[in-house]
């Protein structure tokens, strides 16, 4: 889930489009279009539903035979409600959410060479087709994306004497000078189950680890990524270097509140945060994430990059209207206009750079930068969705006072086998 999106789940938005009548399943028919899409506003003020109506609008004024309807649901409900509907055989023609290949895996969607010209289909920034992929296949579109940078509060750490950190050492000490001048949380470690799996693959990937071994086989109990989590209880939380929310019971969304206050050092963040933080008047720092000592001075692990998926779904059968709105959507007036509205990238090489696209903003070109050589989830797995559940939901047991982070990786690690063994 991306910046405010997660707040979303909050307003139960339930938002039909278009003027086309009911998104019920008597949407379908021959000339009628059904989209299903993620809520990206947090509020009626910037809800998705003002770029779809007008999206919508145009395309139909293009092509007066087909209409569009969108149907919005929050993000905590938009797997449930797709997966639901496919399973009633009721599948919406599109969908756009934060997974596509347990559909896949099933048969149920048209590829992107079946939807998208040649040159459309190869217009999509490298890690994240890779990661729309299964086997050679592009099944799910991305959309818009993200990548990850440690943030720092420049004036927190103008009156703490110290300098953004290039190393786990570099990060330990401005945390320790940021709570003797009493910073409420030094370092935000957000391990609650809202977002737990992204910042544990953050400091996963710089000690060399992370989800998956080179043979793409999950290795959540790697031996990186064991000293990872020692090293953050043994040396982050168990000195009180964290603040004073347990990490395991620390949200992501909690953590970004928290760092607009000015309660907070430093904390992994992305483009919607930073111009948050600017709008309030706080001077924000960004650098790649430090890495472990016990890395190379001349490695460089990835960032973590993020991005949510446009599917078209087979059982209409209308390949192509749908790949005729999918063409529409992504050109770069079209695509930049929704990744600007949310602080997002654009998915596109062309949109993050043409005139016509309106380019990137100058704060977010380090973050089209990490993104470029960014690793992304592997959403590509179907058995991702119970994986990540699992992580989210235990990761943060590993750096408690009673926890053993062996053990506790190793218990997900388990879990992480039994779910691919049911795909």
């Amino acid at each position: 889930m991306f910046g405010t999106a997660a707040a979303a789940a909050a307003f139960g938005l339930l938002i039909p489009l278009s003027g086309c009548g009911s998104s019920g399943s008597g949407a379908s028919g021959s000339g009628t279009l059904r989209l299903v899409a993620a809520e990206y506003g947090d509020s009626a003020g910037n809800s998705s539903k003002t770029f779809w109506d007008s999206v919508t609008k145009d395309f139909t004024a293009a092509n007066p035979g087909i209409k569009v309807e969108v149907q919005l649901l929050p993000w905590a409900d938009i797997d449930r409600e797709v997966s639901r509907m496919v399973k009633a055989g009721n599948a919406p023609d599109m969908a756009l959410m934060g997974s596509y290949s347990d559909f896949a895996a099933q048969g149920k969607l048209y590829s992107a060479d079946e939807l998208l010209s040649i040159t459309a289909e190869s217009n999509f920034l490298q890690p994240l087709a890779e990661a729309g992929s299964v086997g050679n296949t592009l099944y799910g579109l991305p959309f818009v994306a993200s990548s990850r940078l440690l943030f720092y509060n420049d004036a927190l750490f103008k009156q703490a004497g110290v300098s953004a950190p290039k190393t786990w050492s570099d990060l330990k000490t401005a945390a320790k000078a940021l709570k003797d001048k009493g910073v409420k949380f030094p370092y935000a470690l957000p391990l609650g189950p809202e977002e737990a799996h992204a910042e544990a693959l953050i400091w996963e990937l710089s000690n060399g680890g992370g989800y998956a071994d080179s043979s793409g086989n999950y290795a959540l109990d790697s031996d990186q990524n064991i000293a990872t989590f020692r090293w953050l209880k043994d040396q982050l939380v168990a000195p009180g270097l964290t603040g004073p929310t347990p990490p395991s019971q620390l949200n992501r969304a909690d953590a970004f509140a928290a760092f607009l206050r000015g309660e907070v050092g430093m904390l992994n963040g992305y483009p919607s945060l930073a111009h948050e933080a600017r709008a309030r008047g706080i001077q924000v720092g960004t650098v790649s994430m430090p890495i472990s000592d016990s890395l190379g001075a001349g490695e460089t692990p990835p960032t973590v990059g993020v991005a949510d998926w446009m599917m078209g779904f087979k059982q209409n059968g209308k390949r192509a209207e749908i790949g005729k709105f999918l063409d529409f959507v992504y050109s770069d007036k079209n695509l930049s206009a929704f990744a600007n509205r949310y602080h997002l990238l654009p998915s596109t090489v062309s949109a993050t750079r043409t005139p016509s696209g309106g380019g990137i903003d100058r704060n977010d070109e380090q973050f089209l930068t990490a993104l470029r050589g960014a690793q992304l989830y592997p959403v590509n797995d179907p058995s991702w969705v119970l994986v990540s559940d699992t992580i989210k939901r235990g990761i943060g047991r590993a750096v408690e006072p009673g926890g053993d982070p062996k053990a506790i990786l190793e218990e997900m690690s388990t879990k992480a086998e039994q779910a691919g063994k049911k795909h």
